[in-house]
């Protein structure tokens, strides 16, 4: 809701309320305002409308996690590097059922920006090879299928691995892998 630099101007001046309130004598207070001033220093840096679009995008709530990212207006000056990066990703993940041009861009500037958990990341490297894979460029999405591998260290995202890989190897293997011929049915 407030701007990120708004968010740590009220962080200072509540820890300088806090302050005052511990040179008072007031301990109890000077406590009460040290967490709060924590609320808004950790709203820094995970910002509540992307938090409260989280929670609807658990429920499948597509239309109510919209509705939250929408709220925030121009996402480049008033969230964070990592903030972005999950601002992307959302949308990615809301678009990814429409439009799917649409989507990989979001997914490669969220992959730009970078997310906070090895998880997420991965989870954008999965995307990005399911869209590589539809539009038949199979090189790069077994490639982005390693890398989320190596992403999923929890091994979250190991079904959704595994059967991308099922689906890939149906739908033919790369013509790297099976060499040129030449006349005659040889190899070269």
């Amino acid at each position: 809701m407030f701007n990120k630099n708004i968010k740590l101007v009220l962080a200072v001046i509540i820890i300088g309320v806090a302050v005052w309130q511990f040179a008072e004598g007031n301990i109890g207070n000077g406590i009460m305002y040290i967490l709060l001033s924590l609320i808004f220093i950790f709203l820094y840096f995970k910002n509540e409308l992307i938090l409260l679009a989280f929670l609807r995008l658990r429920k499948q709530d597509f239309p109510g996690a919209k509705k939250w990212l929408d709220k925030i207006k121009n996402p480049e000056s008033s969230l964070v590097t990592k903030q972005q990066g999950y601002y992307n990703y959302l949308n990615g993940l809301m678009v990814s059922q429409t439009n799917m041009n649409e989507a990989e861009k979001y997914f490669k500037k969220a992959e730009k920006l970078g997310l906070s958990m090895s998880t997420d990341m991965a989870m954008v490297k999965l995307n990005l090879a399911g869209i590589a894979m539809t539009k038949n460029r199979k090189r790069e999405a077994e490639l982005l299928l390693s890398e989320a591998k190596k992403l999923d260290k929890q091994n979250m995202l190991g079904d959704q691995i595994k059967m991308m890989k099922q689906q890939m190897k149906r739908a033919g293997m790369p013509r790297q892998q099976f060499g040129q011929r030449g006349r005659g049915g040889r190899m070269r």
